[in-house]
């Protein structure tokens, strides 16, 4: 399966390079921003594709037409104004959900927020930007004929260990923390899962692991 990983130098998709680069059954192609942050891929063995969510969705169609399966793990990051979260976190997703659908790439997986649907969660938050994005680009997702999934972590950390997870259909019980390289995890676990499209999963560390969390939220 070829596999453009859209948001591919962040912390997130660094890791899903990696981990699909030496995968049997996947080929991961990074689609970066810049060309100095080719050369870390370059020196996995993963191809990139250097352009911008910026750009027009018949851009963004010419990049993705070749592909089986797109991961969105980009964000406009904590360091810019809630101007870049709309045109990256809202806009560009939805541009790439559109570009899919017209080029007829089905599998489309989504790392998107925990509380995404939770407006009264947004309320309490310093970044209810962020949260309306990811909303809005959710639905736009969940309401397409892709066969998409879209996984929705609490706060994330750079610890080292997959350790274990929870995943739930709605954010009732969850734990304040998942790490990255779990959320890594997981979608490189999910890329050939018929059982989980159509899925919306909210998860956090647990008591699971990846295999026995995702039998039982799917099940």
């Amino acid at each position: 399966m070829k596999v453009l990983i859209i948001g591919a130098n962040g912390k997130i998709g660094r890791i899903l390079s990696q981990k699909l680069a030496a995968s049997d059954n996947h080929k991961p192609t990074a689609f970066i921003r810049k060309e100095e942050q080719r050369a870390y891929f370059e020196k996995i063995g993963v191809p990139v594709v250097v352009g911008s969510l910026e750009h027009s969705a018949e851009e963004l169609g010419k990049v993705v037409k070749d592909f089986d399966a797109i991961v969105f793990t980009a964000g406009s990051g904590g360091k810019t104004g809630f101007d870049k979260t709309l045109e990256i976190d809202l806009d560009g997703a939805i541009k790439s959900i559109n570009a899919a659908q017209k080029q007829q790439v089905k599998r489309f997986i989504m790392v998107s927020a925990s509380h995404a649907d939770d407006r009264s969660y947004w309320g309490q938050s310093s970044i209810k930007p962020y949260y309306i994005a990811k909303h809005y680009a959710d639905k736009e997702l969940s309401g397409s004929d892709l066969d998409f999934t879209i996984l929705r972590p609490v706060r994330l950390t750079d610890e080292p260990e997959v350790g274990k997870v929870k995943m739930l259909a709605k954010p009732t019980d969850l734990e304040r923390e998942i790490p990255r390289i779990a959320v890594a995890e997981t979608i490189a676990t999910i890329l050939d899962d018929k059982a989980t499209y159509g899925k919306i999963i909210e998860m956090s560390r647990g008591e699971d692991i990846i295999a026995m969390a995702l039998k039982k939220i799917c099940s």
